[in-house]
C-alpha cells in the first residue's frame, strides 16, 4: 500500500498549531484572567489611584492665639488645599504625639503672641512640623506653606502695615522636618524594600514549592502519611520562617552600613511585626499554592498580589497621595501595615504602645489567610 501524500500548505499547517494554542490557552482559565486582568488593573492603578503630590493631608493646629490674625492664617492654609485641619491639639504633647503616631502629617504652631507680635512689627513665627518620612509625600506642601506669609493677611493688616508686607512679610513660617530634616529618599524607601522583598520571595517560594511537589507527583506521598494539615503546613513553611529571618538581618545590617538608615530603636514592635509578618506571607503562599494547578499559575497569582503590594502601600508613592477608594483598597493589605511597623520603628522610635493597631491588623491577616489555606488544604484531601 502506498502511503497517503498530504498536500497541505504551510500557512494551514499555522493556522492549525494556532488553534491548537488558543484552545488550550481558554482551557487553562487561570492564565487566561490573568492576561486580560493584570494590564486592566495596571492601567486602573497608574491612571487613577497615583498621585505624586498628594493633597489634602491631615493637619494638627495647635492655636494659643484666638485672634483674627490667627484665624486668617489657618484658613491660608487651609486654602492652599495641601492642608486639612483633622485635630485640634490642647497641649504640645498631644501635638507631638499625633505627628508621632502617624495620625497626621503636619502639626502646625500658633503661639500666642502671634498677633501682638505682627502688630509690633518684631517678626512673628509659626511653626510647621512635617513628618518627612516619606520626602515627596511632603515637599509640595511646604513649598505652599514658604508663600503664604506674603499674602494671607492683606485683609488684616492696618493700613501702615500692609504697606510694607510686600518687602517684609508679616510673619515667617518655620518648617521642621522631622524623622528625616534632610529628605533623604533612601530613609523611606531601604526600609519600605524590606517588606516588598519578603513578600516578594516568601509568596512565591512557598506558592512554587508546595505546587512543584503537586506536579511532581510527590504531594501524594504526602497527603498518604497521617499527617493532619496543620502539621503539614507548619512542617512546610518552618524553614521559609528561618529564610525570612535571615533576610530580615541582612537588610537591616546593609540598610545601616551602606545607606546609614537611622536605627531610633522601637525593636520590639519591629520583632513583632516580622514575625506576623512572615508568617502572613508563608500563608499566603501556602493558599496560592492549594488554588494553583502548576507552577506558572502559582507564579501569576504571587505576581498579581505583588502588583498592588508595591503600588498601594505606600512603598513607591504616598499612600494619602491616592484616592479614598485607593487608600481603603491599600488598608486590606498586609504590606501597608508592615511598612508603617518598619518606618515607625527605625525613623521614629516607636514602640508596640504606638504600633499596635498595624500589628493587630496584620495579626488578623494572618488568621484569615490561614484559615483559608487550612479549608483549602482540607478541601484538596477530600
Amino acid at each position: 500500500m502506498s502511503r497517503a501524500v498530504t498536500h497541505d500548505s504551510w500557512p494551514t499547517r499555522i493556522l492549525a498549531v494556532l488553534a491548537k494554542e488558543f484552545v488550550q490557552l481558554t482551557r487553562d482559565r487561570l492564565t487566561y484572567a490573568m492576561i486580560l486582568m493584570i494590564p486592566v488593573v495596571q492601567l486602573l492603578l497608574f491612571g487613577y489611584a497615583i498621585n505624586n503630590e498628594p493633597r489634602h493631608l491631615p493637619t494638627a493646629v495647635l492655636v494659643q492665639d484666638s485672634s483674627a490674625m490667627a484665624r486668617s492664617t489657618l484658613a491660608a492654609f487651609v486654602n492652599t488645599q495641601f492642608f486639612d485641619i483633622t485635630h485640634e491639639a490642647g497641649s504640645v504633647e498631644e501635638l507631638d504625639a499625633l505627628l508621632r503616631g502617624g495620625r497626621v502629617q503636619f502639626a502646625l504652631t500658633i503661639p500666642g503672641d502671634f498677633s501682638r507680635r505682627i502688630a509690633r512689627g518684631e517678626g512673628a513665627q509659626i511653626l510647621l512640623e512635617a513628618d518627612a518620612t516619606d520626602p515627596s509625600a511632603t515637599g509640595a506642601a511646604v513649598n505652599a506653606a514658604a508663600g503664604l506669609p506674603a499674602k494671607a493677611l492683606n485683609h488684616d493688616l492696618p493700613g501702615g502695615l500692609a504697606a510694607r508686607t510686600p518687602q517684609s512679610p508679616p510673619f515667617e513660617v518655620v518648617v521642621h522636618r522631622r524623622y528625616n530634616p534632610e529628605g533623604i529618599t533612601a530613609y523611606n524607601i531601604v526600609p519600605g524594600l524590606l517588606g516588598v522583598i519578603l513578600s516578594m520571595t516568601l509568596v512565591m517560594m512557598t506558592a512554587l514549592s508546595v505546587t512543584r511537589e503537586t506536579e511532581r507527583g510527590t504531594m501524594e506521598s504526602l497527603l498518604a502519611t497521617p499527617a493532619q494539615p496543620i502539621e503539614v503546613m507548619i512542617g512546610k513553611l518552618a524553614p521559609y520562617v528561618m529564610v525570612g529571618l535571615l533576610q530580615t538581618t541582612v537588610i537591616l545590617v546593609m540598610s545601616s552600613v551602606l545607606f546609614q538608615v537611622p536605627m531610633a530603636g522601637g525593636w520590639d514592635a519591629l520583632v513583632l511585626g516580622v514575625l506576623l509578618f512572615i508568617t502572613g506571607s508563608l500563608a499566603l503562599g501556602f493558599l496560592i499554592s492549594t488554588v494553583a494547578r502548576t507552577q506558572l499559575q502559582a507564579m501569576q497569582m504571587s505576581f498579581f498580589y505583588m502588583l498592588p503590594s508595591i503600588l498601594l502601600s505606600g512603598f513607591m508613592f504616598p499612600f494619602r497621595g491616592m484616592p479614598e477608594w485607593a487608600q481603603t483598597i491599600g488598608q486590606a493589605i498586609p504590606v501597608t501595615h508592615f511598612l508603617r511597623v518598619v518606618r515607625g520603628s527605625l525613623l521614629k522610635g516607636e514602640g508596640l504602645e504606638t504600633l499596635w493597631p498595624s500589628h493587630v491588623a496584620l495579626g488578623i491577616f494572618v488568621c484569615i489567610v490561614t484559615a483559608l489555606a487550612m479549608l483549602r488544604y482540607r478541601r484538596t484531601l477530600d
